[in-house]
């Protein structure tokens, strides 16, 4: 079994005003500098080879946390949102009700206008997982929470019209298992950085 190191990135401005970014491409706030700089990589975990998505938040995350060599991979990136990107929330549900409840609904395959589905996001971090497995070696992540849902998903065959399985703390590490099978199973969630 190969382990699997996945943690978000820390908070942004949009972030704290509840605001979807998907590939928008802000950088962490200073409230959440401060916050990622108080976080502490568990040494078991400092020698894995590690990864991190190319977009400025999950970049800066890894820096902070010690983890410069980090190789960025676009696979690792937050789902798009399209034209849903800047919105928060309540502001989706009071102008796109309908199209919002019936996409939400769809699971896997929710996909906001003029962006990626949950599926598509499934899929890119299934390609990327194939190529852990060819390389053997464990791997820590430094990503999104679409990522880490689509993950969880895997491991657990969520649907993401369920319950949610497992309450993530999005400010921990989450360890996975990759079986030589390709299956991904749950070790650890919620690991402690702090």
């Amino acid at each position: 079994m190969i382990p699997l190191l996945l943690i978000r990135h820390g908070p942004t401005q949009w972030n704290v005003e509840g605001r979807i970014q998907g590939h928008t491409d802000l950088c962490l706030s200073e409230a959440g500098r401060a916050q990622v700089a108080l976080w502490s990589l568990p040494e078991e975990f400092r020698q894995y080879d590690w990864a991190v998505s190319p977009l400025r938040r999950a970049m800066e995350t890894a820096r902070l946390l010690g983890v410069d060599h980090a190789r960025p991979d676009p696979r690792l990136m937050e789902m798009s949102w399209g034209q849903w990107e800047g919105y928060t929330r309540s502001e989706l549900r009071a102008r796109h009700a309908a199209d919002l409840g019936e996409n939400e609904r769809r699971g896997l395959d929710f996909c906001p206008p003029g962006g990626e589905s949950a599926r598509g996001v499934r899929a890119r971090l299934e390609d990327w997982i194939t190529d852990v497995r060819a390389r053997g070696r464990p791997v820590g992540a430094v990503t999104h929470k679409g990522v880490i849902t689509a993950a969880l998903a895997l491991a657990t065959d969520w649907d993401l019209i369920s319950k949610r399985p497992h309450r993530l703390d999005w400010s921990s590490a989450h360890l996975f298992g990759l079986h030589a099978d390709g299956t991904l199973t749950i070790q650890r969630l919620n690991i402690v950085l702090a």
